[in-house]
């Protein structure tokens, strides 16, 4: 699953109905309430404000809002647009203002899930890999062979004081296996998680 970075805002008008969506990067289902409030203060007097949201690790607890609309027409295909772009720990938010056109209930859930699936083509994304870290010593000589060795690692602190210490992180043992009998000093630290753009 992918994560989104930062908040993602889209505009679309079908039949002269205006569709806004916006979406959140959340943490939890608590925050839902705080940021429909703020919502519905910067769009306000929209006919509806439906949304859905996933969340976990592998995006297994989620949640939709038709809002008014007819039952299964605005938050369910939000819901599934997320699913379907496998991204967790979101808020979509899909806001109408009314044209006065019916669209029917076909018409509906394309427009709630084209604006959800256009706006999410917007974002920045990462995801989170579970990575081991590692403290290396070694004494300054062989500063250049170490780095050289670690190139494709991600080193994430340097120390130099009597000798020099790496602390690295390592998504794959197997790969690490590899170049471990090069240091005679490491010392495995906790697991981690990585947030890599991708």
């Amino acid at each position: 699953m992918k994560y989104l970075k930062e908040r993602i805002t889209d505009e679309v008008i079908i039949r002269k109905s205006r569709f806004i969506t916006v979406v959140i990067p959340i943490e939890d289902e608590t925050e839902i309430s705080g940021i429909l409030n703020d919502i519905r203060k910067e769009y306000p007097k929209a006919t509806h404000y439906c949304y859905a949201y996933l969340l976990g690790s592998e995006g297994q607890f989620g949640g939709s809002n038709d809002d008014g609309e007819p039952a299964g027409t605005a938050g369910v295909p939000i819901l599934e647009v997320l699913k379907h772009n496998e991204v967790t720990n979101v808020l979509a938010v899909v806001i109408r203002y009314y044209g006065g056109i019916k669209l029917g209930a076909g018409g509906l859930v394309r427009a709630y899930s084209g604006g959800a699936a256009e706006a999410l083509k917007l974002g920045q994304y990462y995801e989170n890999i579970k990575a081991q870290k590692y403290e290396i010593r070694f004494r300054y000589d062989q500063i250049n062979d170490v780095e050289y060795l670690l190139k494709d690692y991600l080193i994430l602190d340097r120390v130099y004081e009597s000798n020099v210490s790496f602390t690295i992180a390592v998504k794959k043992e197997n790969d690490f296996e590899s170049i471990k009998h090069h240091f005679s000093k490491i010392k495995k630290l906790e697991e981690i998680l990585l947030a890599i753009d991708i």
